[in-house]
């Protein structure tokens, strides 16, 4: 059962973001991330059973209930940096906490990297690193994502005929997810438009990155992450599927949880998503 949230606006000068508030005012604060074509409600399940936290989950640019960049402009992760960073000051924390899942675990690596004065703790549910490109493959990238953004222009989203339908499709997309998590992400994620339904989503989000980081900049950022790391990785997510995490991983000093699960773990079932909240709000709650 998800629990009643606050919802709420925060104004940047660039991009209007929306977010979902959950816990007591005077809780500590943390900023919630979601994944790549998720949203807020990625944290639905979980957020309620995490006691003693104010934890504010934004839609990330161009997803949810968001503002879409301006034509032009892209959605690289320096970006998203920006704009949670940017959301902090809005809700005026100094210091703050950073809980992220897959991209969203991404993104706070990074921050609590560049910034890690403002950091107290950083929970990452499957996600930590970005994909990495060695230098040698960059020219050919940025081509292909140059090339795919200009042929984006002809392509049009597309339009289910119900929220059924959608959610149906979601189940078994990229990033496969429950009956219940694709649910509560088109509740988010969907709107009426001529025909049926779509995703809110920018098309922009689709495009292959045109810049990537290396692995040694991916490392970088790890170790350069000053405050308390708990990473819970899922046994059957996307980061055990990778050749080399368990050899990245093994050069690392973090607090790592296994759990059994997918990617969505801590949205595909109630199950999950206590599994993920016991790992961490002892994390929370360990001085």
């Amino acid at each position: 059962m998800t629990a009643t949230a606050q919802e709420i606006r925060i104004q940047l000068p660039h991009i209007d973001l929306a977010a979902r508030v959950y816990g007591p005012e005077d809780g500590e604060p943390v900023l919630a991330l979601h994944g790549w074509l998720d949203n807020a409600m990625t944290f639905d399940l979980l957020a309620p059973q995490l006691q003693g936290l104010r934890i504010v989950a934004i839609d990330m640019a161009g997803h949810g209930h968001s503002g879409h960049r301006a034509p032009g402009a892209g959605y690289q992760l320096w970006d998203y940096a920006l704009d949670a960073l940017m959301a902090t000051q809005e809700l005026g924390w100094e210091k703050f906490s950073l809980l992220g899942h897959s991209l969203g675990g991404i993104i706070s690596v990074m921050i609590a990297a560049a910034v890690p004065e403002r950091i107290t703790r950083v929970a990452l549910i499957d996600g930590i690193v970005p994909e990495t490109g060695e230098a040698d493959q960059s020219p050919h990238k940025l081509g292909e994502a140059l090339l795919a953004h200009i042929d984006l222009a002809a392509k049009k989203k597309t339009v289910y005929e119900s929220v059924e339908q959608a959610v149906q499709v979601r189940m078994r997309g990229f990033m496969p997810v429950s009956y219940l998590a694709s649910q509560l992400l088109a509740q988010r994620g969907l709107s009426p438009v001529a025909g049926g339904y779509s995703w809110n989503s920018d098309s922009r989000l689709t495009l292959p990155s045109p810049l990537r980081l290396t692995r040694a900049h991916a490392a970088a950022f790890v170790q350069g992450m000053q405050c308390p790391v708990c990473l819970v990785v899922a046994e059957q997510g996307v980061l055990v599927a990778q050749p080399e995490f368990e050899a990245f991983l093994s050069t690392l000093t973090l607090d790592v949880q296994r759990l059994p699960g997918g990617h969505h773990l801590h949205l595909d079932d109630e199950q999950g998503a206590q599994a993920v909240a016991e790992r961490i709000q002892a994390f929370f709650t360990t001085s």
